[in-house]
């Protein structure tokens, strides 16, 4: 509902003030023109009656209206009362006046500016006497007022600089230092519980030394709530544990996050008045944007480790991406796929060709244990070490053990390689290759796919003659449109939305219907299945496929 205006009250006032004025003079006075006199009846006195009264009631009505005072700080009303008594004192000189013999030449001259004056003047008088009176009720209440007046006004002033400024340590000093002047405190800090125990921040009013032996004394003596703002009186302890100079008492409020207690913020005060209920919950209240600082901090903190990380993870990426074959290479008898897609996160996947001679291919395929920039680089070391033996031995179970007596050297403990590294023939028609505890290899042989899984552990597993031994070298004899498949295990862990695997049987039917396709369509109807199984599911590993098609036909 919307509220009168204030100005109506008062301009009715003032229009039945001339009203009475008007009808007073001419009630009350003779007047005469031309040698004839007039002379009212008395029986229209009601209608002077009538105005006064409602004037009357119009003056208290406007007078009483002074709600205003309330919202006043207590400067303000003490400066209120100062003026009050002195318009107070001059209404009644003023009205004493109008009432006085010297005032007959006014009289004589407009009686009705003299009623005119006269009921101003008593406006005034009661205005400003009810102002006064008022005012002096309400000043016990100024203090209460202006503090929270002030505690709004902060708290308007932290929500917009938390807004700003995300630094923990500039909005603790802010809250702090608005804390002792909103709760008349003397002194107040922030202890912070970061699972080592109770650190002390934006200290203000108050010496390192004793804002923490105060806090260790509350905390050790369980004078804390978990949940809730308390005060404690300090002079109660002093005498015996030998507390801080001049504290008398304290209010610690919680840190709560979620129900979670990062900490306490405290605030003490010099004089032997104990805080008021009022007071702590001041405290309270910054508590709460406290301990939003130290979460929104936090936050601030987490983003700029994800950036970080968003960062190594493209730099592993282009790593990644570099070290990858960018075309896949030509010989007789032999056609050629690779595929190669990234996950979400930067994995160890590696797939590699070697130019051994004009016959002769080296292939490998490997994974590193891990994910992310680390495993890059592991990546990066196992593409060097292959490339180098590939030049050196023309014997895949030498390349392996090689590899892994380097590696020794690279790989941390937490880390490991699985890797299969075979060569073809293109002379003799073979596939030589060995399995360091890698994915199997996959050899459809014309009318099934063969599952091939020579024995061999992981490369940096061990380095001592048991890897050796593991190490187990397998031949195949290549007939036409054989299919030798080397894959890692982002393939066959692909999961859907049941958390169910995409498996090797699924795979293994892909390529018994498909495999009179050509590598490059053939590998397309893989990742289709893969793509349209996991489909509700996202990628969580990169997928890497090598397909090589013998074709003895081409001359």
């Amino acid at each position: 509902m919307q509220k009168k205006d204030p100005r109506l009250y008062f301009n009715t006032l003032i229009v039945f003030i001339i009203l009475t004025s008007l009808s007073a003079s001419l009630l009350n006075i003779n007047k005469s023109g031309n040698g004839i006199t007039f002379v009212l009846d008395d029986s229209y006195d009601f209608i002077y009656s009538t105005f006064l009264a409602l004037t009357v009631s119009l003056i208290f009505l406007n007078s009483l209206r002074v709600a205003w005072i309330a919202f006043l700080n207590k400067k303000q009303k003490i400066s209120l009362l100062i003026i009050s008594i002195v318009l107070i004192v001059l209404s009644a000189v003023n009205f004493s006046t109008t009432q006085a013999e010297d005032f007959s030449i006014v009289r004589n001259f407009s009686p009705a500016l003299e009623y005119f004056a006269s009921l101003v003047m008593t406006y005034g008088i009661i205005y400003f006497t009810v102002i006064f009176f008022t005012t002096l009720f309400h000043l016990p209440t100024a203090e209460a007022i202006d503090r929270k007046s002030e505690e709004l006004t902060s708290l308007k002033d932290i929500t917009k600089l938390m807004s700003q400024v995300f630094d923990f340590e500039e909005l603790s000093e802010t809250i702090t230092s608005t804390t002792i002047k909103v709760s008349n405190s003397d002194a107040a800090w922030i202890a912070i519980n970061n699972n080592k125990g109770f650190e002390i921040h934006s200290i203000s009013g108050i010496g390192l030394v004793d804002a923490n032996h105060i806090s260790n004394f509350l905390i050790s003596n369980s004078l804390l709530s978990e949940i809730e703002v308390k005060i404690t009186d300090l002079q109660l302890f002093d005498a015996k544990h030998k507390l801080a100079k001049n504290m008398k008492s304290i209010v610690s409020a919680p840190l709560l996050i979620q129900n979670r207690n990062n900490g306490y913020l405290f605030a003490a005060r010099k004089t032997s008045r104990i805080f008021e209920e009022e007071e702590s919950k001041s405290v309270n209240t910054f508590a709460g944007f406290a301990a939003v600082a130290i979460e929104n901090a936090k936050l601030f903190e987490e983003s700029i480790e994800k950036e970080r990380l968003e960062k190594e993870l493209d730099v592993a990426r282009d790593v990644q991406y570099k070290i990858l074959p960018q075309q896949t290479p030509k010989y007789k008898n032999l056609d050629i796929s690779a595929l190669f897609i990234p996950a979400f996160e930067v994995g160890g996947d590696y797939y590699d060709f070697f130019k051994i001679d004009e016959t002769k291919l080296g292939v490998v395929i490997a994974d590193v244990s891990g994910k992310g920039i680390e495993a890059a680089f592991v990546m990066a070391e196992v593409k060097g070490v292959f490339s180098a033996l590939s030049r050196i031995y023309d014997s895949p179970k030498e390349i392996m053990l090689q590899a892994n007596s380097i590696l020794e050297n690279c790989l941390s403990k937490k880390s490991f390689v699985t890797a299969i590294y075979g060569i073809v023939d293109t002379q003799k028609g073979t596939f030589n290759f060995v399995r360091a505890g890698h994915s199997p290899l996959y050899y459809y042989d014309g009318d099934k796919v063969q599952k091939l899984i020579p024995e061999g552990i992981g490369l940096g597993l061990d380095y001592t003659d048991k890897f050796n031994g593991s190490i187990k070298e397998m031949e195949i004899k290549l007939n036409n449109n054989d299919i030798i498949m080397l894959f890692t295990d982002g393939i066959n862990e692909s999961q859907n939305e049941f958390k169910e695997e995409f498996g090797y049987r699924r795979l293994e039917d892909v390529v018994n219907k498909n495999s009179i396709l050509s590598v490059d369509e053939l590998s397309n109807q893989i990742m289709t299945s893969v793509t349209l199984f996991s489909k509700n599911s996202s990628q969580h590993d990169d997928i890497t496929l090598v397909l090589l098609k013998w074709n003895s036909h081409i001359i």
